[in-house]
């Protein structure tokens, strides 16, 4: 199969949905699948460039990090890619990406998919917040619901964002399939080496949260948690790895609270190096999100065998299942920081609930969730060939009566 892919973000920009895209590509090209991928030019290059096709692209004044691709250069590349003859179109963000993939699936012919990897019900206010959250979340659903059904395949990593989508009167041809776990996933960090490149001390408390560093991934409810364990831990830490428009915000909230000295910001580490010695780092990974789609890095943190406390909102539901790996806490500080608090006295409940975890996240297998992933492909591409077949038929059909 010949699978081309869009985006409006990949590596070396890091987040959810270019590991998703990194994941899926992988095991398509170990199971024989050939895949290219049209996403923007950063201005850097990854590790593996290979059949990466780079579009000049524009900063976001409101969102740095990230780019906007040119129409342009990726119209022109249609020619070519007509000679490769792709099977389908799988898009990957509803941006420049979306428009333009759905124009490139009909001019090659074949059936466009889409992956619903963001809530943006609650996640397009942080970033226009002068408009009422009521018409942001109108305007979302609106938006969400003329892409998705313009699609003949959706794919969303989770069954509570499925149900709120068609809550939404969306009604196309959808799966859930979540992303899998890489077999180097499970690959121990040195949460020693980490401890001691950043000044923290071997017995020191820390909690980490791996992730984009934006609004909606309710960081700041984090800090609070934070606030509240100082007194009975003074020299607790807060490791926070990642960067996002939220940065100077969370700064200021930690500095108010009186926290600042035990707020650690890292910025982005490297997927393969680092991250895996932060995970280990860390006594506890804390996660807070409530418009997560999936939740990858509660995963993670769970194939590094390190214990999590978190909020099961949205899509995290479907990955937390209480005591196996995780102690799912109440949308309060309070009950959060409790659990917490449990973990970092009672280190034999922490080490069983880590190791648990281990086992638990040994369950999503990225190879099975590519091979799930690709089973929709090929239903998606018949129901595709058997549309356009009956459409054909009607045409002639109705050339012959009007003949008559």
């Amino acid at each position: 199969m010949k699978i081309l892919m869009i985006s409006d973000v990949y590596f070396p920009r890091v987040n959810g949905v270019s590991t998703s895209i990194a994941t899926f590509r992988r095991e398509f090209e170990a199971l024989g699948h050939e895949v290219h991928l049209i996403a923007p030019d950063y201005g850097k290059v990854t590790d593996d460039e290979r059949n990466i096709h780079r579009i000049p692209s524009r900063y976001l004044p409101m969102d740095p990090e990230d780019r906007m691709m040119k129409s342009a250069p990726v119209r022109a590349l249609l020619p070519w890619l007509r000679k490769l003859k792709f099977d389908l179109v799988h898009i990957h963000t509803p941006f420049v990406a979306h428009y333009l993939g759905v124009r490139l699936a009909k001019e090659l012919g074949v059936p466009r998919v889409e992956t619903y990897h963001t809530f943006f019900e609650e996640y397009l206010y942080y970033y226009v917040p002068f408009l009422p959250k009521p018409l942001m979340r109108f305007l979302a659903r609106r938006f969400s619901g003329h892409q998705c059904n313009n699609l003949d395949g959706l794919v969303v990593p989770s069954g509570e964002m499925l149900r709120r989508l068609r809550d939404y009167g969306i009604h196309a041809a959808a799966e859930v399939i979540p992303t899998g776990l890489e077999p180097e996933t499970f690959d121990l960090g040195d949460g020693a080496a980490f401890r001691a490149k950043h000044g923290i001390s071997p017995g020191q408390p820390v909690l980490v949260y791996i992730g984009r560093v934006a609004f909606e991934k309710n960081i700041g409810f984090l800090l609070q948690v934070t606030a509240a364990l100082k007194p009975r831990f003074p020299d607790l830490r807060l490791v926070i790895a990642g960067e996002g428009p939220a940065l100077a915000s969370l700064r200021r909230q930690g500095a108010e609270l009186g926290i600042a000295d035990n707020v650690l910001f890292v910025g982005y580490l490297d997927r393969r190096r680092e991250l895996p010695d932060c995970y280990r780092a860390g006594d506890v990974f804390v996660f807070a999100s409530r418009t997560e789609t999936q939740g990858l890095v509660l995963l993670e943190a769970m194939a590094q065998q390190v214990p999590v406390v978190s909020l099961a909102e949205m899509g995290a539901k479907d990955v937390l299942r209480h005591g196996k790996g995780v102690l799912v806490a109440e949308d309060s500080v309070e009950d959060f920081a409790a659990k917490v608090e449990r973990l970092l006295r009672d280190k034999g409940t922490a080490s069983l609930l880590g190791s648990l975890g281990g086992e638990y996240a040994a369950e999503w297998s990225s190879r099975a969730l590519a091979e799930r992933m690709l089973d929709f492909y090929r239903r998606t591409i018949e129901q595709h060939a058997l549309t356009a077949r009956l459409a054909n038929g009607s045409r002639q059909v109705g050339a012959c009566l009007s003949e008559d």
